[in-house]
């Protein structure tokens, strides 16, 4: 008999609650995403998340931990070689990756990759180097748009992304280019985590803006995962935000996409007020990430922490006596670090019913599948063979 009729997973992107242990090994000994942001803001409100516990497995000057959260708090290690956020979701749901993805972050995409752009294409590629995505259409749109060229870029993230002008590129052959280089990209070497299809619309500077018809290619999970089983079994597994493209769709029977951070959390309480599913909600909230962390704003990083606080307590309020909320990272990105990359951090796990009449802080664990393989153990379903992680279930009293 299941605990739990609905679990909810929400993943704020990147919010690490200082270096893991093995964060030397990829130049990120210090770094503390959540520890840092209160040290140089101050006081702020988050009340919601307090009550939950984060101040009281990553204590803060600043902050003030209730004597015991209202559920269950513990810190996770990463297992997986990498830092990014397919290895952090793929480990969350058993997946343990060995070799991490490829990034270009610092040298730009090949030769030999950009030639077989090239010719598939038809087009000379400008760009090839890191940068944000309205950054280099204001800089390269209209070169694209008035002499064929094509924008090719990437991150600090495994990525190679394309952009192309809806009128004068066509979203059929941006789409037909990224599937290309999707392809190619199998190779172990060009190997990325997603290619991202990035439209715009405008034909001069001060004028472009990125549309809604984005899509990413990203790869297929390396074997099946807690998605997989509860969706063998009958049961709902709804994504909000990104998390159908980094699974690559697999395991997923609903998909929602949003706009922003704060629009996912008001789509999952959307999907809280249903009652035409069971299983799981998995939700991820990009802007931490993309919008603050990549961009090294300690204060944007901050204000988003508080929008995301006032959501989740409307979020509280919707709760069922049986729904569980998992609240979690899938990795680090210290807006106060040096670089614009990811870092490699602990993250918190903040478990709460409105059934439990425990509490308190849980030991760390050695690896993010932990949230996988409580959610199976819910269900009564298998994990998939060669997972990582272990229930939790039995410790949420």
């Amino acid at each position: 008999m299941k605990k739990y009729n609905r679990v909810f997973v929400i993943v704020i992107d990147s919010m690490g609650i200082g270096n893991a242990p093995d964060a030397a090994a990829f130049g990120d000994e210090g770094s503390d995403t959540f520890g840092h942001i209160a040290e140089q803001v101050g006081t702020f409100l988050i009340p919601n998340l307090l009550k939950m516990g984060i101040a009281n497995i990553k204590p803060a000057a600043s902050l003030k931990a209730p004597a015991s959260p209202i559920g269950y708090a513990l810190t996770m290690k990463e297992r997986s070689s990498g830092k990014d956020t397919m290895t952090g979701h793929w480990e969350m749901m058993g997946i343990h990756t060995t070799k991490p993805f490829v990034t270009f972050t610092d040298t730009g995409f090949p030769k030999e990759l950009l030639d077989l752009l090239e010719k598939k294409s038809g087009r000379e590629v400008v760009g090839n180097k890191a940068a944000s995505g309205t950054e280099i259409i204001e800089e390269l749109a209209e070169e694209e748009i008035y002499h064929n060229k094509m924008i090719v870029y990437t991150s600090a993230d495994s990525v190679l992304q394309i952009c192309g002008n809806e009128e004068t590129f066509g979203l059929k052959e941006l789409y037909d280019i990224c599937s290309y280089a999707r392809e190619i990209t199998m190779k172990d070497e060009w190997r990325v985590g997603r290619i991202i299809a990035r439209p715009y619309v405008g034909m001069h500077k001060g004028e472009f803006v990125r549309t809604s018809n984005r899509h990413d290619y990203a790869l297929k999970p390396s074997g099946p995962t807690t998605l997989n089983s509860l969706q063998d079994a009958g049961y709902d597994v709804i994504s909000v935000g990104k998390i159908s493209d980094i699974f690559d769709g697999y395991g997923i029977t609903e998909a929602i996409h949003s706009v922003s951070s704060v629009n996912g959390m008001e789509q999952t309480i959307d999907v809280a007020k249903r009652d035409d599913w069971k299983g799981l909600c998995f939700t991820n909230l990009v802007d931490f990430d993309a919008l603050w962390g990549h961009r090294r704003n300690v204060q944007g990083y901050a204000q988003e922490i508080v929008r995301f606080d006032v959501k989740l307590g409307e979020f509280l309020k919707e709760m069922r006596e049986d729904d569980l909320l998992m609240i979690t990272a899938d990795h680090g990105n210290d807006p106060t670090w040096t670089g614009s990359d990811h870092t490699r951090e602990k993250v918190p796990l903040l478990m709460y019913s409105p059934s439990m009449k425990g509490s308190g802080v849980l030991p760390e664990t050695d690896c993010f599948g932990v949230i996988g393989y409580t959610i199976a153990d819910n269900f009564g379903v298998d994990m998939p063979k060669g997972t990582i992680g272990e229930s939790l279930l039995d410790e949420l009293n």
